[in-house]
């Protein structure tokens, strides 16, 4: 099979690795003019302070190998230092880019060891025209190149620029990497969002600026949980074989998800009524207070909050497709925000160091935020009833939700133009739940894969590893199951 894949970020390293895993010989051509392929935007050279946010058996590249991060890191002399609260390591981001270099040089091996190829061409796809048998790839140097099925592999978009701040003087549009992106900053700053990204953002500042002080601003006012001691727990109720069996009888309701989940929950002897609580509880609390709180129950005997923060990536992408369409509006609407933040939780250490910086008066954390304009020497943010006047705002808002990265956009729109793909109402492209073909006006096309944040608007939940893994699975599976001969001369 002739095989194109277009981005060379974390998601094509996790399907080249699943190509390695399979019997079949693949001739494999990569297309991304990045200047750091692999690493992906999140994972380039950066700061020491800027650190992956899940322990090394969620960071796992290989699918049923929780094992194979952490033998790369205790083998190439970089274990990390353990968490001062939990035990669990959260290594630098770069040195977690250095793995997926390391992973996909040894999958290319172990594919060209089969017989097959791997070429990477420093180029973007910008659109594909299908043939009877082929998919035909046009890129930005102007050539096309025949193959029997291409793989979207895009990832995400930079943080948009919500308020028009783009030009000004002392904007940064983008914190990544943060050993450039933040090098000009001076004076006291705002950061634009509360997510993940905004704390790398603030602990970037902080390990870098002696002076200053940092506004983290948003809507919402809402942080990152904070993650709990790694604990992994096998799911028996909120499973994807019950999950499918329910679904038998007619769309989910939430109602079925919470009571599967409570029994999960029940059923390892923990109590689902606190992680209820935790849910109904989410910006009602301040924040200091709810992230001190948060820091206090890394070692908290009860599971049940890591029950669903493991539950929810690992099954949501099967649950997600089968949930009743007025549910599913109903949790982007009034529950994302929620589940984002307990799901996606931040380190301890990162948590504490968040505090030591609100207690010594360097950090404030504000909702409400309104408006963001330019003015002589710096800004005016407007948030929590508030004016703040900053010198430099850092845009750490989150990417645009399941929407297609700017630069993929060339692409994206040339499959929905011919008929390939059609977008998603939440964004991205529609897919087929079980095996990530597009699906275009004649349905799923074996020819045609997404796989990441662009089929988010089919699965919700994709841009982790364990779920980037997950999926790259099944597309090598449906490849292998479509295998094709190799084109021909006649029929190029």
């Amino acid at each position: 099979m002739r095989l194109a894949i277009a981005g060379a970020g974390a998601s094509a390293v996790c399907l080249l690795d699943a190509l390695a895993r399979s019997a079949d010989r693949v001739d494999v051509t990569v297309f991304d003019p990045a200047p750091a392929p692999w690493r992906g935007r999140p994972y380039r050279c950066d700061l020491p302070a800027v650190r992956v946010n899940a322990p090394p058996p969620e960071m796992s590249v290989r699918d049923g190998d929780h094992g194979h991060f952490e033998r790369w890191l205790d083998a190439n002399g970089g274990a990390a230092e353990p968490d001062p609260w939990s035990g669990d390591r959260f290594v630098p981001r770069e040195r977690y880019g250095a793995y997926l270099e390391a992973a996909a040089a040894e999958a290319i091996a172990a594919i060209e060891g089969a017989g097959g190829t791997v070429a990477l061409r420093r180029c973007a796809a910008t659109g594909v025209l299908r043939t009877s048998e082929q998919v035909v790839v046009r890129t930005d140097d102007g050539r096309l190149q025949p193959f029997d099925a291409f793989v979207l592999c895009v990832g995400v978009g930079r943080p948009a620029d919500l308020y028009g701040l783009d030009g000004a003087t002392g904007y940064v549009p983008d914190p990544y990497p943060a050993l450039t992106a933040l090098e000009p900053v001076e004076g006291d700053t705002a950061v634009i969002g509360s997510g993940l990204t905004a704390v790398d953002t603030v602990l970037a500042l902080a390990a870098t600026r002696s002076e200053g002080r940092i506004a983290l601003v948003s809507r919402s006012g809402v942080l990152p949980g904070v993650r709990q001691r790694y604990t992994p727990s096998r799911l028996r109720h909120f499973k994807v074989d019950r999950i499918r069996e329910l679904a038998r009888r007619g769309p989910l309701r939430l109602e079925d998800l919470t009571a599967l989940m409570a029994a999960e929950i029940a059923a390892g002897g923990f109590d689902a009524a606190g992680v209820a609580r935790e849910l109904s509880s989410l910006g009602r609390e301040e924040p200091r207070a709810r992230l001190a709180r948060h820091l206090a129950m890394v070692d908290d005997p009860d599971l049940g909050l890591r029950i669903l923060q493991q539950a929810v990536p690992e099954t949501g992408p099967d649950v997600w497709p089968r949930l009743d369409a007025r549910d599913r509006e109903l949790v982007l609407q009034e529950h994302y925000r929620t589940l984002m933040s307990l799901c996606c939780p931040m380190p301890p250490a990162s948590a504490a160091t968040l505090l030591s910086l609100m207690d010594s008066g360097r950090l404030d954390v504000v909702g409400g935020l309104a408006d963001v304009r330019p003015r002589r020497g710096g800004f005016t943010v407007k948030a929590g009833g508030r004016k703040l006047q900053v010198a430099t705002v850092v845009n750490a808002a989150s990417a645009p939700r399941h929407r297609v990265p700017p630069a993929a956009a060339p692409l994206v729109d040339s499959l929905v133009r011919s008929g390939a793909a059609r977008p998603h109402p939440h964004g991205g492209l529609r897919i087929d739940p079980a095996t990530s073909r597009a699906v275009g006006r004649g349905g799923p096309d074996d020819r045609l894969y997404v796989l990441g944040d662009l089929a988010a608007g089919t699965l919700f939940f994709t841009f982790g590893i364990p779920s980037l893994v997950d999926r790259a699975r099944d597309i090598a599976a449906s490849l292998s199951l479509q295998r094709r001969p190799l084109a021909t001369p006649a029929n190029r």
